[in-house]
């Protein structure tokens, strides 16, 4: 109840404002050898493995980012909070009976846990820095430090019940993230000449090293990640509440109904995008920049004031991984397997994706 997503009004236009801080580029910037460190490790052991079904590695992959950058946990995917979280995730799609038994049931227990969890890496947090281990100014902060140390305009803090609800909820993108990181790598098997002149891109960029600022200078991967999101959105809608009583198409839309945005639909709409059941990343070059004409034709995360609060985050990973794969390592499906799409929790390839996975 107190997490970012069920605020509205005054109260969500200041916590967002906080919560925020964790997210600004300085921030971001220091989150990148973090980043790095987790994925050289995990790329050895694919590496190693040669094939392997990458989807639930990948799952483990940006858990244990997420853990780390957001709480200081390492090995996330692998410790107590990490499988609390698998079992919440499986049974947030799931019939609502709040039985010992069922998915929701131990996804509901399983939530309980979490918070305690949460509660627990928080009050360890404050009483570090309550006493005075601080680190120094410059030095890389998790996420939850950042959090617990921003203050709005009138001094005032997060209290420790709203962290708990909120890193939960920063917790519950590590779900999509999995998701579009999955599919990128899907779509740039398929379509061997994009990934082609993605990889040219950045070939003309190394040995440089994957700094923020050289993350702004890839215009084809910026395309290439926005079709993705376009072609296959992590989330298929949105619900909001209707705060005011409103006019839209004709109907009445009374105060306390809720509304479905569909990201989906949007993104499929012909009106806005030429062939759009193609994946076409040329669709977002300036010459056409189709998504430009039409506001909030682009809405993966979201938009407006409650555009998703990690964005920026979940940009940068996406980013920061396909470069990586791009510049240092070759990927190829494997035969005989189901490319369609599943969606529960959020949409990956029925057979996990199957790969064979080889340094260039």
């Amino acid at each position: 109840p107190l997490s970012l997503a069920l605020q509205s009004g005054q109260v969500h236009t200041q916590r967002r404002k906080l919560l925020v801080q964790a997210f600004q580029p300085r921030a971001l910037a220091s989150y990148i050898p973090t980043i790095e460190a987790i994925s050289d490790r995990y790329l050895q052991r694919w590496l190693q493995q040669g094939t392997l079904t990458w989807y639930p590695e990948l799952r483990n992959y940006t858990l244990d980012i997420a853990c780390k950058l957001f709480v200081g946990l390492d090995n996330g995917s692998q410790s107590k909070l990490g499988h609390l979280f698998e079992t919440w995730c499986s049974g947030l799609f799931s019939l609502p009976l709040r039985l010992p038994w069922t998915s929701f049931g131990k996804a509901w227990k399983a939530r309980e846990q979490l918070l305690k969890e949460i509660e627990r890496l928080i009050q360890a947090r404050l009483r570090q820095l309550e006493g005075g281990e601080e680190a120094p100014e410059d030095a890389p902060k998790d996420a939850l430090s950042l959090m617990l140390l921003a203050t709005d305009e009138a001094g005032e803090r997060l209290t420790v019940a709203e962290l708990k609800d909120q890193v939960l909820l920063l917790f519950a993108g590590h779900e999509t993230l999995t998701s579009a990181v999955t599919n990128l790598c899907l779509l740039l098997a398929q379509h061997p000449e994009v990934m082609s002149k993605a990889r040219a891109e950045q070939d003309a960029l190394a040995p440089q090293p994957l700094t923020l600022e050289l993350l702004k200078q890839v215009p084809y991967l910026d395309q290439v990640t926005k079709e993705v999101l376009r072609f296959l959105p992590p989330v298929g809608g949105g619900f909001r509440d209707v705060l005011e009583d409103c006019r839209y198409g004709g109907y009445d839309i009374p105060t306390g109904w809720a509304v479905l945005y569909g990201i989906n639909a949007t993104h499929a709409d012909e009106a806005t995008y030429t062939d759009a059941e193609r994946f076409d990343p040329d669709r977002f070059s300036p010459e056409r920049a189709e998504d430009k004409p039409k506001p909030f034709s682009h809405v993966p995360y979201g938009g407006g004031v409650r555009e998703c609060l990690g964005k920026a985050f979940a940009q940068l990973e996406l980013k920061l991984f396909a470069a990586t794969l791009l510049r240092g390592y070759d990927w190829g499906l494997l035969p005989d397997q189901n490319l369609a799409m599943t969606t529960a929790p959020t949409p990956h390839p029925k057979d996990g994706l199957k790969v064979r996975f080889s340094r260039r």
